[in-house]
């Protein structure tokens, strides 16, 4: 019998195609068979092979020609026996191709990955361990520590995590002490100890990857995914490796987790080095001026996304770009509203063409007719916008209720929230909103009953807590209660600053000054906000330090000067600024 190599490909594309069955056939099939130097045997084999597979026998068709491949040796029939089984569904045979290719081939990378993969999707995750470790030793020492790094991927639908990371630390052991290899394969030992639960173990694996190399990317990018206020000594390893020459996507990645923990002032700082560093990086441009919008440093927002748009613009033309465009017009729209030049606001909304980022601008263009005294046809423009899916449902609602809310309109926001809540009576953040809005209608009962159910529905709920204890502050009752309430929501949100300015608002009503004037220092430090500014200056005003009070609500007040509580308070201190 003469061996072939590529004649099996060229029969399956041919039977598969239809030509055994077309017109004329004959002759092409003799013609691919004579080519091939297959002798006549072989080919029937085959044929009959892929008609069997046609004709609903699969198990037979797969069989002929897994035979056929091991007569042959040919890699393509062993990937097709392994395909065949596939489209059965038949692990089991897909594994025993996959072995036999193995078998026929063992430097086949290709082969030994199918046997890996299989394993792992029969969740027979103890028999992977050498199967990993040969796709490790097979590659080019160059591409190794790549290979390790994707390991993590390949176990991703193991249903027992504990044991898939087991067997990866397991089969990485070899490489966990070489500077070249090792912070990757920590890095993937971390991954998996992650995925199972045990941060702990994760982050000691980052620790060791980042001592060995602490440039390397891997335990820096690990040690982000795990920064949480529980484990500071993630946020730690990442600043060690943003002290070197970092990847701005890292350092944008780190200033992404500050803004994730209200750390604004920290994460502007993140994203001004990124730009001082890398000019030409958009995307740090984009999030400092969307950021210094939200803060009302407008001069500096525009500037920084008139840099975006200009970089932008200069890129091919992405989803990714266009995404970024339409938030960057959104902002200077933000921008022109704020400064009250409505023609201009709408004319960046106008320039977005992103159908998904429509939504956005129409909400835009609903605030801006507001403020025009058109809060009818603000109203109406929003509830015409399509309901395509629930989720376009939820958008409408909480647009139109920031909408009500925003122009002073509690009591049709309150009835709006109400209808909701009577389609989706347990839904925490619709009863949180409703009873904010019936804080603002003075009804104190309501809300305190509202926001009971919500830590009912949801016990982790941060913000109910919070709302309810700087409630009693700020009413002035049930202190000690107010107290524990914002202590609560401090252990769901450890260091969150609107909810410690809560803390040091108690304080102050409880008549512990100076405890409260350090709490409101840090929070205020934290996350410079009017609000916040209209609490610590009045605590420094109750102290007898006027001149640094005045200071605070002046800052507060370039921060935003409509803001409900600083006018208020210097108004009730009787204060000219």
């Amino acid at each position: 019998m003469k061996r072939f190599r590529k004649a099996g490909l060229l029969l399956v594309a041919c039977v598969l195609a239809g030509c055994a069955s077309a017109q004329g056939s004959g002759p092409k099939i003799a013609s691919a068979a004579d080519n091939s130097g297959m002798d006549a045997e072989l080919f029937y084999q085959l044929l009959l092979g892929e008609l069997n597979v046609r004709s609903a026998e699969p198990a037979a068709g797969f069989a002929l020609i897994l035979d056929a491949a091991r007569k042959t040796a040919d890699p393509a029939l062993y990937q097709r026996a392994v395909e065949l089984a596939f489209e059965a569904r038949d692990g089991d045979a897909a594994l025993q191709a996959a072995r036999a290719w193995k078998q026929a081939f063992p430097k086949s990378r290709e082969a030994n990955r199918y046997v890996l993969q299989i394993l792992v999707a029969l969740n027979r995750i103890p028999e992977s361990a050498e199967p990993l470790k040969t796709e490790i030793a097979l590659a080019d020492a160059g591409d190794r520590a790549a290979v390790i790094s994707v390991a993590p991927r390949i176990y991703a639908r193991a249903s027992d995590k504990k044991q898939a990371a087991t067997v990866i630390e397991q089969a990485l052991a070899d490489y966990l002490g070489q500077p070249a290899t090792g912070p990757a394969a920590w890095s993937a030992v971390g991954r998996m100890r992650l995925a199972a639960g045990d941060t702990e173990g994760a982050l000691a694996a980052a620790k060791r990857g980042h001592g060995l190399d602490a440039k390397a990317e891997g335990p820096a990018l690990l040690a982000l995914e795990l920064m949480d206020p529980k484990l500071p000594q993630a946020e730690a390893l990442v600043r060690s490796y943003l002290a070197a020459q970092p990847l701005p996507e890292i350092r944008m990645g780190y200033a992404r987790a500050l803004l994730d923990a209200q750390r604004h002032q920290e994460a502007l700082q993140q994203l001004q080095l990124v730009t001082r560093e890398r000019p030409e990086f958009p995307e740090a441009w984009l999030a400092q001026g969307t950021l210094l919008a939200q803060d009302n440093q407008l001069t500096q927002a525009e500037s920084a996304l008139q840099k975006y748009i200009q970089l932008a613009q200069a890129q091919p033309a992405t989803e990714e770009r266009t995404r970024g465009l339409a938030q960057a017009y959104l902002s200077m729209a933000q921008v022109a509203e704020k400064r009250k030049d409505f023609t201009a606001a709408g004319a960046w909304l106008d320039r977005i063409e992103n159908s998904q980022d429509l939504f956005s601008a129409q909400s835009r263009r609903a605030s801006i007719l507001a403020r025009q005294g058109k809060l009818p046809e603000a109203r109406k423009l929003i509830q015409s916008l399509p309901e395509r899916t629930p989720a376009d449902a939820r958008m409408k609602l909480t647009a139109e209720v920031s909408l009500l809310r925003d122009n002073k309109q509690y009591k049709a926001a309150y009835d709006l929230l109400a209808q909701a809540i009577a389609k989706n009576p347990k839904d925490p953040d619709l009863l949180y909103d409703q009873a904010m809005m019936a804080e603002k209608l003075d009804d104190f009962a309501d809300m305190e009953k509202l926001l009971r159910q919500v830590m009912t529905v949801k016990p982790d709920y941060h913000h109910a807590y919070n709302a309810l204890g700087f409630s009693f502050a700020e009413r002035n009752v049930r202190l000690p209660e107010a107290r524990q309430l914002i202590q609560k929501a401090l252990e769901f949100a450890p260091g969150d600053p609107f909810i410690t300015d809560s803390l040091g608002w108690v304080e102050f009503r409880m008549g512990n000054r100076a405890e409260a004037l350090r709490i409101l220092q840090g929070a205020y430090k934290d996350r410079p906000d009017p609000e916040i500014a209209a609490h610590l200056g009045e605590v420094l005003w109750a102290l007898g330090q006027r001149d640094q009070a005045e200071k605070i609500w002046r800052e507060g007040m370039l921060l935003n000067n409509e803001n409900e509580t600083l006018l208020q308070t210097i108004k009730r201190l009787k204060v000219q600024l």
